[in-house]
């Protein structure tokens, strides 16, 4: 079956709306709704529109601060730290970045740590407005527990994900954007969603074994990539965001799909750097094109058309569904459409019609 399309700004249009009468403001809403339809423009649906019936749901009950503002707790020098105050996570993330952006351009770097956040969608959203300001940013953010240590069956760290965002000129930036583990807890969410397997490198079962089975995975762990080498990644992480910022962390950063009783508490770490305290961003950019090209013009291997660089396929498939819409499968339509008709919004609106 062909997956049905729809339109990107209209799809914000339609978000924007929903967060709003959820009774969050107009500003807000449109930060979040900016923040899920970029992962699906992005090709990563696991972090899309998806996500907006739990983030609705946890707002309705309570679990999700709808009017107050984060807040800057202390700024000296190139550091900050910001309390979300249980605000959306894209809410909280886009004020830190900005915070990070201002002490970078003032001292060369800005370093921002944020606690009392939530799921703050995906880092790839705040690094592609600090490559547009012609800056470097590493992006960290914990999660909640679904990874087991090396050796452990147990989960106690998050996913983790880390983005680097460098930019190029004529050629397509790099944009590093990855979970510390083998895949997003998200991806095998839609896959029980689809009623698909999936890969069996991906997850263990609650027993330990490896498992296709979507169902058993969530009731089990993920795995971290590159084994040991991606659980002491994945710890650096939940070391900065969660005991430095004083997040929760490890198994304290809470469910947000499980728990129904406690804020997530979800840390973020924003480290922007200006390039232009090093040399002039043109010179840099063109030194990043020729150490682009240099990599794709390396000997490929038989069966490579092209060598690419991170985030390529991302950007590719954005242009691409920024001309022909998103596809959604029917099981997320037919979710959409029931969380929107709630409000009295028809989700079809934003279908294109060819």
């Amino acid at each position: 079956m062909i997956p049905t399309r729809f339109c990107w700004t209209k799809l914000e249009t339609l978000a924007t709306e929903v967060f709003k009468q959820t009774g969050v403001s107009a500003a807000k809403a449109k930060v979040v709704a900016e923040s899920l339809v970029h992962a699906d423009l992005r090709g990563i649906e696991s972090h899309g529109l998806s996500r907006m019936p739990i983030y609705v749901k946890r707002i309705e009950a309570g679990l999700i601060e709808r009017v107050e503002e984060p807040q800057l707790v202390i700024q000296e020098g190139a550091t900050a730290l910001v309390d979300g105050k249980n605000q959306l996570g894209a809410v909280v993330g886009l004020m830190a970045l900005e915070q990070a952006i201002k002490l970078a351009r003032q001292t060369g770097i800005g370093f921002v740590g944020v606690r009392h956040s939530n799921h703050f969608g995906t880092c790839s959203y705040y690094a592609e407005r600090a490559i547009a300001e012609g800056l470097i940013l590493l992006a960290l953010t914990n999660a909640p527990e679904s990874m087991a240590p090396s050796g452990g069956i147990r989960p106690f760290l998050g996913t983790n994900p880390i983005a680097v965002g460098i930019p190029a000129g004529q050629e397509p930036s790099f944009l590093l954007d990855m979970a510390t583990s083998v895949t997003a807890r998200g991806k095998i969410v839609m896959a029980a969603k689809k009623g698909e397997a999936i890969p069996a490198d991906w997850a263990i079962d609650k027993d330990g074994m490896p498992t296709t089975k979507p169902e058993q995975a969530l009731l089990g762990s993920l795995l971290p990539i590159g084994g040991a080498k991606g659980y002491g990644l994945a710890m650096f992480i939940d070391l900065l965001c969660g005991l430095l910022t004083g997040a929760a962390f490890g198994p304290g950063v809470k469910s947000l799909y499980d728990n129904w009783e406690h804020p997530q508490n979800v840390g973020h770490i924003f480290f922007v750097i200006d390039i232009q305290r090093f040399m002039p961003l043109p010179v840099f950019q063109q030194n990043m094109d020729e150490y682009i090209r240099q990599v794709k013009s390396g000997p490929k291997k038989e069966g490579t058309s092209e060598i690419l660089i991170p985030g390529e396929i991302e950007s590719r498939k954005r242009q691409e569904r920024l001309k022909n819409g998103i596809p959604y499968s029917a099981n997320v339509v037919e979710e959409l459409t029931q969380l929107c008709a709630t409000y009295g919004i028809n989700f079809g609106d934003a279908q294109l019609t060819s």
